[in-house]
Order: C-alpha cells, then sequence, then structure tokens
C-alpha cells in the first residue's frame, strides 16, 4: 500500500461536493446509488444554509431530501412529471434542477420564487401555493397524455394534511375510474395516518411493489374473470392480508394499488420501491412516512417553528430577530378574540389549518372546547360556522385573504344568503411580500362588496383594528375584518374603546383642491403624501356600506376625489366610489389607485408597494401627475367651467 501523504489528505478532504456536479436531474442519475446518501447529506446541508441566510419554508423541505432525490433519480424527469402540492417542499426539488446557484435569491424580489412556477423551470410543472391540487392537476395531465398517446408517468406528491381536504377526495374518486399511468405519494409526516415504520414494512412494501407480486395480482384478475365467486374471495382475502399488517384499505376500494408504508428517509428503499412502482400499470399510491426537519435539530424539536421561520443561526438555530416592533394585527385579533370569549361564551374560534398563523394559540389553550382546527377545508369551516350561527352560537372565522378565496360560494350561499351571524377575521389582506402571488390578499374587497348582506371593515391602526372586531362581532349578520400582514403605524391599543359607527369614516386631515379616500392600510402612506401636496385625507373604515354622505360632502368641497387601496382597483373600494357618486349625480374627476390589473411578484412588502406605485413616493407622484393633467384640461376648456350636480347642490 502506497505511502499517504499529506497533499494526498488534503486533497481527499477538499475534493469538491458531489452536490456541485448535479445542474440538473440528468447528471444525479449518472450516479451511483452507493452515492445517494452522500448527495441527501449535502443537500440537507445546502438547504439550511441557504434558509438561514434568506428565510422561507425550511421543515417541510428538510423532510423530503430522500424522497426528492429518489424521485429524480428512478424517473426521466422533466419527461415524467412531478405535481407538488403546496410547494412548501420543493426547496429541495429547485437545487436538482439547475437553481443551486440561484437560491441565494429566494424569496427576494427578481429572485427564485418559494413554491414551485411554471415560468420559473420546465421541471415546475404545475403552479402552487395553495394545498389539495396535486392529484387533480397530475390526473389532467395523465390524461393528456393519454389522449396524446405519450407514455410517460405523472406523480403527484401530497402531504397528509394536505390529503383531508375535500378536492384531494374528489381527484383520488375520479382517478380511481380511469385506465391510466398515475403515481400519488402520500408524504405522511405527522404520523397521523400509521404506526412506526420499519424493516418489516419497508420490506413487505418492496414486495407489494415487485413483479411478481403485480403478476399474480394482475394474472389472477385475468383467471378469474369468469369465476366471480371465486374472484370476490381470493380479492377479500388479499384485502384482509393487507389490513392485517398495513393502513385500511381506502385507497384500494378508490381504485389504487396501495403500497407502504415506508421509511421515507431510508433513500435504498425510496429508490428500490420507486424503481417497482414505475414499472407497474395503472393507479397506484406510495405511502411514505418522513420527519419534518429531519436533519436540523431545531426543526425536527419545533416543526411549526420552522415550517416557515425568518433568517437564523444555522448552528444553534436561534433565530435572528430585527428591531422590536409593536404587534402584529394577527397577534391584535388574537388578544381581542381572548378578551370576547372571556365576555361571551357564545363565541368559537374556526381555522381551516392555521391556528399559529391567524393568531388563534392563545385562544386555543385557553378555550379548547371552543376552538375548532378543522384542517385545510375552507370551504367546510365557513359552512361550519354557519351552522354553528343556526342554532345561536357567534361564530368567528379566522382565515387568510388568500384561503377565503377558496370559500366564495359558502361566503355567500351558506352565510350571507341566510343572512347569519358570522365575523370573518381576514388576514393578510393585500400585499404579503415574500409569499408573492399565491398568497396574496388582492381579490377580497372586490369579491366582498357585491354580497348582499357583508358588511366590510377595514382598519388603519392597531387600535381601530380592535375596535372594528368588536364593531364586528356586535353586528347582527355576516361581517369581515380585512387586515394586513405585520403591523400597523404604532398607534396604541385601547382595549376600552368602544364599537364604531357603522358606513361612518373620518377625516383625519384638512386640505384643499384634492380629497384623498383611503382604505385600511393606505391611510398612513396617504397621510404622508398628503402632507407634500396639501390634500384632505380621509380615513374611509367601512368598504361596505360605504360613507355616502362623507363621499358626497368630498365631492363638492374639492376638485378632484382620489380612492387609495392595497386591493385590486377593478372592483374594488374605489369603484364603490364610483359608483356612489353616479347613483348621487354627482359629476368630478377621479383617480383610483390600487394593485394593477396583473399579479404582483414576490419580493419584501416595501418593494412590491413601490412598484405599483401604493407607497408615499409614489402616489405623491400619480398625484402630482393627475394635478398637472388636470390643469392641462382646465386650461383646455376655461371657456367652459367644470360642471357640478348633485343632491342639494
Amino acid at each position: 500500500m502506497p505511502h499517504r501523504t499529506s497533499s494526498d489528505s488534503g486533497a481527499s478532504l477538499h475534493r469538491r461536493p458531489l452536490l456541485d456536479l448535479i445542474d440538473d436531474p440528468a447528471d444525479l442519475r449518472g450516479l451511483s446509488e452507493s452515492q445517494l446518501p452522500e448527495i441527501a447529506s449535502e443537500l440537507r446541508s445546502f438547504l439550511i444554509e441557504c434558509v438561514s441566510q434568506t428565510g422561507g419554508h425550511l421543515a417541510a423541505g428538510l423532510g423530503v431530501v430522500e424522497l426528492t432525490i429518489g424521485l429524480h433519480y428512478v424517473f426521466d424527469t422533466p419527461y415524467d412529471r412531478l405535481v407538488w402540492d403546496v410547494g412548501h417542499q420543493a426547496y429541495p426539488h429547485k437545487i436538482l434542477t439547475g437553481r443551486r446557484d440561484r437560491m441565494c435569491t429566494l424569496r427576494k424580489k427578481d429572485g427564485v420564487s418559494g413554491f414551485p412556477k411554471r415560468s420559473e423551470s420546465d421541471y415546475d410543472t404545475f403552479g402552487v401555493g395553495h394545498s389539495s391540487t396535486s392529484i387533480g392537476a397530475a390526473l389532467g395531465m395523465a390524461l393528456a397524455a393519454k389522449q396524446r398517446g405519450e407514455r410517460r408517468t405523472v406523480i403527484a406528491i401530497i402531504g397528509d394534511g394536505a390529503l383531508g381536504a375535500g378536492m384531494a377526495f374528489e381527484a383520488l374518486n375520479h382517478a380511481g375510474s380511469m385506465d391510466i399511468d398515475l403515481v400519488v405519494i402520500l408524504n405522511d409526516n405527522e404520523m397521523s395516518i400509521s404506526p412506526p415504520v420499519g424493516a418489516i414494512s419497508n420490506h413487505l412494501a418492496r414486495l407489494l411493489s415487485g413483479k411478481i407480486y403485480t403478476t399474480m395480482r394482475e394474472g389472477s384478475k385475468t383467471a378469474l374473470r369468469g369465476l366471480p365467486n371465486l374472484r370476490h374471495l381470493v380479492g377479500r382475502w388479499e384485502e384482509h392480508m393487507k389490513g392485517m399488517v398495513m393502513p385500511s384499505t381506502l385507497f384500494e376500494e378508490l381504485g389504487f394499488n396501495y403500497i407502504g408504508p415506508i421509511d421515507g428517509h431510508d433513500i435504498d428503499s425510496v429508490v428500490h420501491t420507486l424503481r417497482n412502482i414505475k414499472g407497474m400499470p395503472g393507479q397506484r399510491l406510495l405511502h411514505v412516512v418522513t420527519k419534518k426537519g429531519r436533519g436540523f435539530e431545531p426543526a425536527e424539536g419545533q416543526p411549526v417553528t420552522y415550517h416557515g421561520v425568518t433568517p437564523f443561526d444555522r448552528h444553534t438555530g436561534e433565530i435572528i430577530k430585527g428591531k422590536a416592533k409593536g404587534p402584529s394585527y394577527t397577534q391584535i385579533f388574537g388578544g381581542w378574540l381572548c378578551d370576547a370569549a372571556e365576555q361571551d361564551e357564545r363565541l368559537v374560534g374556526i381555522t381551516p389549518a392555521m391556528c399559529e398563523g391567524s393568531g388563534l394559540t392563545a385562544f386555543s389553550k385557553r378555550f379548547p372546547e371552543r376552538f375548532f382546527d378543522v384542517g385545510i377545508a375552507e370551504q367546510h369551516a365557513v359552512t361550519l360556522a354557519a351552522g354553528m350561527a343556526c342554532e345561536g352560537l357567534k361564530p368567528v372565522v379566522a382565515i387568510y385573504s388568500s384561503f377565503l378565496q377558496r370559500a366564495y360560494d359558502q361566503l355567500i350561499h351558506d352565510v350571507a344568503l341566510q343572512n347569519l351571524d358570522v365575523t370573518f377575521a381576514v388576514d393578510r389582506g393585500g400585499l404579503v411580500g415574500a409569499d408573492g402571488a399565491t398568497h396574496a390578499g388582492s381579490f377580497d374587497l372586490s369579491f366582498g362588496r357585491p354580497i348582499p348582506n357583508l358588511l366590510i371593515l377595514a382598519p388603519s391602526n392597531e387600535n381601530e383594528c380592535r375596535q372594528m372586531l368588536k364593531t364586528a362581532y356586535e353586528h347582527a349578520g355576516p361581517a369581515m375584518v380585512r387586515y394586513p400582514r405585520g403591523g400597523g403605524p404604532g398607534v396604541a391599543i385601547d382595549p376600552l374603546a368602544p364599537a364604531l359607527p357603522i358606513g361612518k369614516g373620518e377625516i383625519v386631515r384638512q386640505g384643499r383642491r384634492m380629497a384623498l379616500l383611503a382604505f385600511g392600510s393606505m391611510v398612513p402612506p396617504a397621510l404622508r403624501a398628503a402632507e407634500a401636496l396639501d390634500a384632505t385625507v380621509a380615513n374611509m373604515r367601512f368598504v361596505k356600506p360605504l360613507d355616502e354622505d362623507l363621499i358626497k360632502e368630498l365631492a363638492l368641497t374639492h376638485e378632484i376625489l382620489v380612492t387609495i387601496e392595497e386591493n385590486a382597483i377593478a372592483g374594488g373600494a374605489g369603484s364603490g366610489v364610483a359608483e356612489t357618486l353616479s347613483a348621487q349625480g354627482i359629476v368630478i374627476r377621479c383617480l383610483h389607485l390600487g394593485l394593477p390589473d396583473r399579479y404582483i411578484e414576490h419580493a419584501e412588502h416595501a418593494e412590491q408597494l413601490a412598484s405599483v406605485g401604493l407607497d408615499a413616493p409614489g402616489i405623491i407622484a400619480s398625484l402630482r401627475a393627475e394635478l398637472d393633467r388636470f390643469s392641462t384640461d382646465q386650461g383646455a376648456t376655461a371657456s367652459e367651467p367644470t360642471r357640478r350636480q348633485g343632491i342639494g347642490a
């Protein structure tokens, strides 16, 4: 054996990581299976390093490292389609599909998206961000492949939480009756379906996905086709044998060949089982058990904290905190909810799997018997609230704006049509920063305004948020309080502040010529803009009903009205103001500022606002341009004074 020099040792210690050699999955498939554990270790370390700097979704991605490697190693991606559900777990997928060198831009302006995105990569076959869409989308792709005569496999990867949503079961039910090549991988990371797995279940999964079993299974169906009684007996025997050693035969009843559970961190078992499944016909479901946060102790111990995390110390896991700020709107809601529950035993809190995100943690601990987390089932959350309201309870539904979109029919048909007393605490109204377009609450004012009986309130500061929650709760009918992500301008909270008079706004700055009608989060930047131009500012407070008297007053005392909202201009609060002016016969120049008719990509919230002209400098620029146009138009029509008509004018 030759002598090993120090330079040889150094070369060995400093050889290039295997991960650096992978620019796409074809490079991964060029490695030997014995190298895959090393890739998994390097990928996990790289993921922790990236997210520690950028923030983002960490625990879910750490849990699917081996599964992601196995999928790209066994299947011919992107020809074979991978469809991720939600997308929180897709960072390892991004790293392996040509975006490793750009992961430092994750969730930043013009950087890598935090979710799979079709325009970003051919490997991102379906844009996601919301839950439970993967099986339906994958089924659509599989059916398209069949129609085109393309022999490709489509694989949907869905978590046990997302599988509980109605959409997922609707898709499973439909897929089970089709003759297609579809694989569903159930990523069970909460141990909620099966007991712990080990060598026996891994071996069983390999056996059930192997050629011998598959051949016997399909062959017996053919041989027994003319003997229905015997075929039924053999089928029942197979079912009972499986039931002795694995979870329910639900998936088999839906038409899927169920395989698993297997240890999702045993990469040898993952690869071999996937390879067997690849050669099987029809619909098959692989049950993989993983652990959120795998390989990073802080995330393993606190998977909720590290689900979506700000930058942290990668060695200790300590979250890097910024400057101390006041309470967020989410925290204000959580505090109000607990206080209101102390005073009214009829109050119940409902959330669709967003206890922590919606500020319900304290409430769930103090009032566990009055707290209902329905899972990822927004439609059910709203109808559940309607049923409770029918029996005299006072439900408060805590939900993100973008998730309420998924329960629009229930909001209309089950709550508003019956004028039921349900309060909606709608979080993340407006732009949301790094989560981007999938989670932005851009449309709630537009889709809420046309609904009869629905009260819509938008607070401009912390204390007003609490007052509005009280107002909405005391209102005997459906009401929606819509507030943004993060905190407000820093107004002190008075727990004893009274409810607000319904449908009444207030003038918060008196100016001249131009009146700014600002809604919710746009009041503070409107005030800053008004200082530069000596404009009047009205905090409108209510989107529905609008303060028609205040609108009329401002229209008759100013030359230009400007509406400002962090919502789509189309159909939003500004449209409501224009409708009011038209109904009152008032003719006045109007400018509507809000979100344009396009999706706003991920960036810091301040960058997003600046990009659409909704920060103070952007508002000032728009106002000055409008004043210039107004002056030009006035000069052109100097011989014909601006006409104003209105009731009492």
